[in-house]
């Protein structure tokens, strides 16, 4: 397969074009540097010029708390270039999945959040995520999208690694714990993005590593890895955070990975199963 991945140097993008490669694929990939994917005539040349079979979109921009105090480069990076992609897939045949998260619900319902529930974001980096993905299904059987939440991985920066670094530097830490989702593994998530797009699959699909948990039992699974007390953990509110944080997090990010289950595709492993590994490479 021919595949282009953009967001190439970030911590899913990297891990997606190892895997890609690892598979013997033929892969582009693209960093923020070598393609510019808020500019529709970089994306266009790219695309139509490679010609891929697939392009994985990761490019993004995921500082949720800067996103409110600039909705403009929000939706310019999240959700326009979404359609530049999907532009330069049509014009090709090539099949898109780009990659969009929990932050479209409001984390308000009981119970894990399904592919059918209704969306409805309460910050802005959720919403120009949303509008991202009716970017990316408008081109119907042409595209897929990836919903997936709590990402972490060995590149990037991520909570794993703020926790192992926290860990290092102090005998307690703090956590929230009336957050409640799925942590995700870039190397178990990029493999699927694959598939997604080998199998040229199409819509909206939730994929989370199994497990669901709160950041305070997150951070304990992280500090036991290394090796340390879980016991130095303790749990605190969302609402005592000091300095409150701009944008809302949703209270419940669980998303069902209903349509890979009732599809018949074997899940991501728990969360568990892939940390150790993770903990033992960063720390």
């Amino acid at each position: 397969m021919r595949v282009l991945v953009t967001g190439a140097g970030g911590q899913l993008g990297r891990d997606t074009v190892l895997t890609c490669a690892a598979a013997g694929d033929d892969v582009f990939a693209f960093d923020h540097a070598t393609l510019d994917v808020t500019s529709r005539d970089a994306v266009l040349g790219a695309v139509t010029s490679l010609r891929p079979d697939a392009v994985i979109h990761c490019a993004a921009w995921t500082a949720v708390d800067a996103c409110e105090s600039d909705p403009d480069r929000a939706y310019l990076a999240n959700a326009l270039a979404v359609r530049w992609v999907a532009e330069g897939c049509d014009r090709v045949g090539a099949h898109l999945v780009t990659v969009s998260t929990d932050y479209v619900f409001d984390g308000t319902k009981v119970g894990p959040y399904q592919e059918w529930d209704t969306p409805n974001p309460t910050s802005v980096y959720g919403a120009s995520k949303l509008a991202g993905e009716h970017e990316a299904l408008a081109l119907g059987a042409g595209a897929a999208v990836a919903r997936t939440s709590w990402v972490c991985g060995e590149f990037g920066n991520n909570m794993v690694k703020t926790i192992i670094r926290l860990a290092g530097e102090r005998d307690s830490l703090a956590f929230v714990d009336d957050q409640v989702g799925h942590p995700t593994l870039c190397a178990d998530l990029a493999p699927m993005l694959r598939r997604l797009a080998l199998d040229r699959r199409c819509g909206i699909h939730h994929v989370t590593n199994e497990g669901a948990v709160s950041w305070f039992e997150f951070a304990q699974a992280v500090v036991s890895a290394m090796g340390k007390p879980p016991s130095m953990v303790s749990p605190i509110a969302t609402a005592d955070l000091q300095p409150p944080r701009p944008a809302t997090r949703p209270a419940n990010s669980v998303l069902d990975n209903a349509v890979l289950r009732l599809g018949g595709v074997a899940l991501l492993p728990d969360f568990r199963m892939s940390l150790q590994t993770l903990v033992d490479r960063l720390a």
